[in-house]
C-alpha cells in the first residue's frame, strides 16, 4: 500500500472514528425486499418510531410496509424507519418471504458442517442488539445492529464447525472480526455494513453459540489482522487444495497480504476433490440468465490459468459465435454449490459437461480446512493467520483508532 492509499484509509477512518472500536456495533443486513417481519421477545418489544418516541408491545409484533410509513401490528407509523429492541436483549426475528437475495453470491465456499446461510422462507433467527426496519420502495429492509463481539460469536459457528480445535476457532474469530471492520470502512454510505450470508459472512445470530465458540471469541476479544495499521480484507474460504489464490485474480485487488501461499494442509477436506455433471441445456440457460447471448454450445475449453492453477478464462464456442468468460463468472452463472471452485478440468463434453475439480471457494486468504489441520498440529491461531496473510500484524482494534487520530 503506498502513502496515498494509506492516507485514504485513515481519512475514511477519521470520517467514521468509531469504526475500529472493539466494543462498537456492526450493522448486519438480515433481509431486503420483503413484505413482512415478525419480531418476538420473552419480555416484550420496545418499538422506536424514528422520532425519539418508544412504546412497549407484548407478544408478537408484525411489521410491514405501508404508504407513508411502517405498519406495526396493522397500525401505520409515520416513519420510514422503526427500531425494535427486546427487553431481555434478545429478539426472535422471522422474515415473511425470504432471507436475503444477496445471500447466495458466494463470497465463501460451503462451510464444513454443510450449506451456509439462512436462505429459506420464513426463517427465524435469535439476535441481540437492535433491529432496524426501513421502508424502501414499498418493501422492507431489515438490519440488525449488534455488538461487534456478539456478531463475531454469531459468525464463527456459521463459518466453521464449532467442534474444531480451539486455535482454529480463534483464527476464524479474528478473521471474522477483521473482515467486519474492513467492510464498515468500505460501506459508510449504506444503512448496513455487511450481509448476513455468504456474500459476506454467514451470521446466524445466537444459533450454535456454545462455550467453545464464546471462548474463542472472548479470548481474542478486539484482536484484528492489520496491514500498515488498518484492518485487512480478511478473506477466507473452505478448501484451497493447493496454493491459495491471489486476490488480483478474483477481485482485481492488488493487496500485498493476499498473494498466494502454499497450502498442503487440507487433504482431509471433503471438498478436496469433487466432480460435477452439468446438463448442457442448463448451462446455456444459466449463461443467458446472466445476460450472455449464447446459442447452442459446441465446445467449452479452459485456456488461461492463474499462477495457482485455477481457471482464469474459458472459451465457449456456440452457434451464435464465441464467448470468452472469466472462470469466476462461469462459476457464478452455473452456481457456487455446483462448481465448487475454479480449479477444475473438463473431463467430458457431450449432453453433459463433466468437470473434475479440487477445492471449494475462491481460494483467497485463509483456508479453513488448512487452519483445522495446522491447529491440530499445535500451531497457534496467530501463527496461522500470519501464514495465510503475509506481512500482517495482529493488534487490538482500539490501538488502531488511537494511532489514526495522531498519524499525520
Amino acid at each position: 500500500m503506498n502513502r496515498l492509499m494509506k492516507v485514504s484509509v485513515l481519512v475514511l477512518a477519521l470520517a467514521h472514528p468509531a469504526f475500529v472500536c472493539a466494543d462498537d456495533t456492526i450493522r448486519v443486513l438480515l433481509a431486503q425486499d420483503v413484505q413482512s417481519v415478525v419480531v418476538e421477545s420473552g419480555h416484550g418489544v420496545l418499538i422506536g418510531d424514528g422520532h425519539g418516541r418508544e412504546r412497549f408491545l407484548a407478544g408478537r409484533v408484525v411489521l410491514g410496509a405501508a404508504p407513508g410509513g411502517v405498519l406495526v401490528n396493522g397500525a401505520r407509523v409515520q416513519s420510514f424507519h422503526v427500531t425494535c429492541r427486546g427487553r431481555s436483549d434478545e429478539l426472535t426475528v422471522r422474515i415473511g418471504e425470504a432471507w436475503s437475495r444477496d445471500s447466495a453470491a458466494g463470497r465463501t465456499a460451503p462451510v464444513p458442517q454443510g450449506p451456509g446461510g439462512q436462505n429459506q422462507s420464513s426463517s427465524a433467527v435469535r439476535v441481540s442488539g437492535a433491529l432496524h426496519i426501513f421502508v424502501r420502495a414499498g418493501r422492507l429492509l431489515v438490519v440488525n445492529e449488534v455488538d461487534l463481539e456478539e456478531y463475531v460469536k454469531g459468525v464463527v459457528p456459521g463459518e466453521m464447525n464449532a467442534a474444531w480445535h480451539a486455535e482454529a476457532l480463534k483464527a476464524q474469530a479474528v478473521a471474522a472480526r477483521t473482515y467486519a471492520l474492513y467492510q464498515r470502512i468500505a460501506n459508510l454510505d449504506r444503512p448496513y455494513d455487511l450481509v448476513a450470508g455468504t456474500q459476506d459472512q454467514v451470521y446466524r445470530g445466537r444459533e450454535g453459540v456454545d462455550d467453545r465458540v464464546a471462548g474463542a471469541v472472548d479470548e481474542t476479544r478486539g484482536l484484528i489482522v492489520t496491514y500498515q495499521n488498518a484492518p485487512i480484507l480478511a478473506a477466507f474460504s473452505s478448501t484451497a487444495a493447493g496454493p491459495t489464490e491471489d486476490a488480483m485474480m478474483v477481485w482485481s485487488k492488488d493487496l500485498p497480504y493476499l498473494k498466494g501461499v502454499e497450502c498442503p494442509f487440507d487433504e482431509n477436506s471433503p471438498y478436496y476433490q469433487w466432480r460435477a455433471e452439468i446438463p448442457v441445456p442448463f448451462l446455456e440457460q444459466s449463461l443467458r440468465k446472466q445476460g450472455m447471448p449464447v446459442g447452442t454450445i459446441a465446445t467449452l475449453t479452459p485456456y488461461l490459468y492463474s499462477r495457482s492453477g485455477r481457471v482464469d478464462k474459458i472459451r465457449i464456442l456456440h452457434s451464435e459465435g464465441e464467448l470468452i468468460l472469466r472462470g469466476q463468472d462461469f462459476r457464478k452463472a452455473v452456481g457456487y454449490s455446483v462448481v465448487l471452485s475454479t480449479q477444475f478440468e473438463v473431463e467430458r463434453f457431450g449432453r453433459l459437461l463433466v468437470l473434475a475439480g479440487r477445492g471449494s471457494g475462491h481460494g483467497v486468504g485463509l483456508c479453513q480446512w488448512g487452519t483445522k489441520e495446522l491447529a491440530e498440529h499445535g500451531y497457534r491461531f496467530d501463527t496461522i493467520l500470519r501464514y495465510y496473510f503475509p506481512d500482517t500484524v495482529l493488534q487490538q482494534a482500539g490501538s488502531i483508532r488511537r494511532a489514526s487520530a495522531t498519524d499525520p
